[in-house]
């Protein structure tokens, strides 16, 4: 779980597990956030996620807008919660702190909001991961062209392709899912950890998800609206899931249901 992702680390990453010659059995699981501004600046490099998926043939990748964790877990025997991310800097060059843990039930809570944070984002395939690295290699070069130049025309360029950059990220998060299904597995997320009111929800809910509840645009892509109306659909997924028996309200606080 990193934000930023480098080829000098992937590369690290990708060389031990084919010396171990487990690269065709090994599970590799990436979750990161795709800005486009992170390729752009050069944080993030697509290509490394190109080599992996290709090398890997269970490689797998989730995009999720809000991601700023750096979390590595290994099986269920170690998991390092750290500020470093999966980038030359952060792994041998910055200065930074982590905590590495080897108890079985703290590593296997560590997993469990890994993969539950897993939920929250857009499962992007292989064949998406080499189209979103054409597409930033196009919109990279179009931010050199608008930096070489003050023209109207080629900062209009430079917009057009970060716009379409980002439609076409928020095309992976409509795929296969609605607006009320994304708004409700992020309700069970939030509440899983503490009872919360509607006021306190709606902040936390458009942290995690600041592409779905965007207050600027009013979008609807297959399906999922991304925009002004969010409140107005976090609502029918709170009573959605107050009707299935999922959640309760005690009037003041929305609980979680507990199993069992």
């Amino acid at each position: 779980m990193s934000p930023f992702v480098k080829s000098r680390s992937t590369e690290q990453v990708l060389s031990q597990i084919q010396q171990r010659g487990i690269d065709q059995q090994v599970r590799v699981k990436l979750l990161t956030n795709l800005r486009p501004e992170s390729a752009l600046n050069g944080s993030m490099d697509l290509e490394a996620l190109v080599e992996l998926s290709r090398c890997l043939p269970k490689f797998e990748l989730t995009h999720l807008p809000s991601l700023h964790a750096k979390v590595y877990v290994a099986d269920e025997s170690m998991a390092v919660v750290t500020s470093a991310n999966l980038t030359e800097p952060g792994i041998t060059g910055n200065l930074e702190y982590g905590v590495a843990f080897t108890e079985e039930k703290m590593v296997r809570e560590i997993r469990r909001d890994f993969e539950n944070y897993s939920l929250l984002g857009a499962k992007i395939l292989p064949s998406d991961i080499e189209s979103l690295a054409h597409e930033t290699a196009e919109l990279k070069q179009a931010f050199k062209e608008a930096e070489r130049s003050i023209r109207a025309q080629a900062r209009r360029a430079f917009k057009e392709k970060l716009d379409a950059a980002h439609v076409q990220l928020l095309k992976h998060r409509a795929k296969g899912t609605t607006t009320h299904a994304i708004l409700s597995d992020t309700i069970l997320f939030l509440l899983s950890k503490v009872p919360l009111r509607t006021t306190e929800l709606h902040p936390m809910i458009q942290q995690l998800q600041p592409d779905i509840c965007d207050d600027s645009i009013d979008r609807v892509i297959d399906g999922v609206h991304f925009g002004k109306r969010w409140k107005h659909y976090v609502r029918n997924a709170q009573q959605f899931l107050k009707r299935t028996g999922r959640v309760y309200y005690d009037g003041d606080r929305w609980h979680l249901v507990a199993k069992g």
